[in-house]
């Protein structure tokens, strides 16, 4: 059948794209993993100065098309003597762009922690910082694993528009190949269902997680 000798033909190339997907994926997962605990603790800090100011930045990313971030990031920043190669520029504004939605989930997850425990850490003596990191983050974690799980998803999926900025990732290799080819159907078939195979074992990552995490909270 032409159709599946097409996939087979077209694997390859694709194949290419899917691992530039994978990097750019992980390492804005990272990264808007780290700003977005930092952001959240900021909100949850009971300064106003440092609540108010990641309110600001957190409202102002999620205000901004991350495909606006990344053109900023990829062709503006160079005008300020700061370049960026491609992929460089796709993990930094995705990172960036995704940091303000993990950190709300982070934060609602700190905030549905009962006060008390919070607290009962700081009268035996442990001060706001170590009661984050030992008492009350690795609880909210748990509580915001969900919704992790579908920003991680979403972020994957979103990978895909860095290819604005000429990152060769899964769907530039598409519509590369399916302009050189013309063979449409083929192409963006194939791409699509790498992009399933990229999500699916990640759905179901996170709802083991999910059962095991609340397993022990039981």
């Amino acid at each position: 059948m032409q159709f599946i000798n097409d996939v087979i033909e077209f694997l390859p190339v694709l194949l290419q794209g899917v691992w530039l997907t994978i990097v750019v994926t992980v390492g804005a997962l990272v990264l808007s993993t780290l700003l977005g605990i930092m952001l959240a603790l900021m909100r949850v800090s009971g300064k106003w100065f440092l609540d108010k100011t990641a309110l600001v930045v957190i409202n102002f990313l999620r205000g901004i098309p991350i495909i606006v971030q990344l053109f900023y990031i990829y062709f503006v920043l160079p005008e300020f003597g700061i370049s960026l190669s491609a992929v460089q520029a796709g993990i930094i504004g995705l990172g960036i762009a995704y940091s303000a939605y993990q950190a709300e989930n982070f934060r609602a997850g700190i905030q549905a922690i009962d006060r008390g425990q919070l607290e009962a850490a700081q009268s035996i003596g442990m001060g706001w910082a170590l009661t984050m990191r030992r008492v009350i983050l690795p609880q909210a974690f748990r509580i915001a694993l969900p919704p992790y799980g579908n920003t991680m998803i979403m972020l994957l999926k979103d990978s895909s528009q860095a290819s604005t900025i000429t990152v060769a990732e899964l769907a530039m290799q598409g519509k590369l190949l399916a302009a050189a080819t013309f063979k449409n159907t083929a192409v963006f078939s194939t791409v699509a269902l790498l992009y399933l195979v990229m999500c699916v074992p990640l759905i179901i990552l996170v709802g083991r997680l999910e059962k095991k995490m609340g397993g022990k909270g039981r």
